[in-house]
């Protein structure tokens, strides 16, 4: 399904764009060393309650997960990538972490994730990485437009990342976004320009570069969801659902301050 929203349903993606990144702002500013992954969840759980809101995790059960989630916030640490289940698990100094969080409110959904390194140790490899994938994911919002098509996007956003040296997993990549958190067109980290669906106003996309250090193929833990890179190196992943205009691209997953 690919849902062309109104003018009154893109103000409600605004709100839950607005939503989503002031989540993803709060939980960043509370991922100190010492602090369990469960208790970011558990917050999660909080913030969306009080905003009236709805988690698009929770219930969620798709074909390649085993589920339901049964948490609200994916969090990611180390070699772990996507999906990541919150577990008994305390934060420590130079953990890479990723939060990657989506929510409905008022009927839409918007999804976003952000990395970063928790404490005072900051490896220079772990922030090249981070920012690999944010610029990947400037270049990918770039290249948005109306007359654009899928795979013009994956090209800009894959350019990125293998001009910065990492390999590229196609088969998890950005999604459409609507009434529902997934959405075709699936939008590959990598491919080639002039193909795929053409990019029309009022689209919503959720882009999401994500890399492995060394590899590009991915292992799932026993928990059946969490995937991890195959050799255990870092990750990175970063993601913010945008709303193609007249002009360009809309980005509504931006923190409060941004």
């Amino acid at each position: 399904m690919i849902e062309i929203l109104n003018p009154e349903e893109l103000s409600r993606a605004r709100d839950t764009g607005a939503l989503v990144g002031s989540i993803l702002q709060s939980l960043k500013a509370r991922a100190t060393v010492g602090v369990n992954l469960l208790e970011l969840d558990e917050w999660t759980k909080e913030m969306i309650a009080d905003a009236g809101a709805e988690s698009c995790y929770v219930d969620y059960a798709p074909s390649f997960g085993r589920g339901p989630f049964g948490h609200y916030v994916c969090t990611a640490v180390n070699d772990a990538v996507l999906h990541g289940m919150p577990h008994d698990y305390a934060l420590a100094d130079g953990d890479l972490l990723t939060l990657d969080l989506a929510v409905s409110l008022r009927g839409i959904a918007a999804d976003a994730a952000i990395s970063f390194i928790v404490g005072e140790t900051k490896a220079p490899e772990d922030l090249a990485m981070i920012d690999a994938t944010e610029r990947a994911l400037a270049a990918g919002i770039a290249a948005v437009r109306p007359g654009a098509r899928v795979g013009d996007l994956s090209r800009a956003i894959g350019t990125v990342l293998r001009e910065a040296g990492y390999p590229i997993n196609r088969e998890f990549g950005g999604h459409g976004i609507g009434s529902t958190m997934h959405q075709d067109p699936h939008v590959a980290n990598d491919g080639r320009p002039g193909r795929g669906y053409i990019l029309r106003p009022g689209l919503l996309l959720a882009l999401e570069p994500w890399v492995m250090a060394d590899t590009d193929r991915l292992v799932t833990d026993d928990d059946g969801w969490t995937l991890r890179s195959a050799t255990g190196s870092r990750t990175a992943h970063t993601e913010h659902t945008i709303a193609v205009t007249a002009t360009g691209a809309e980005v509504l997953t931006l923190p409060p301050s941004a």
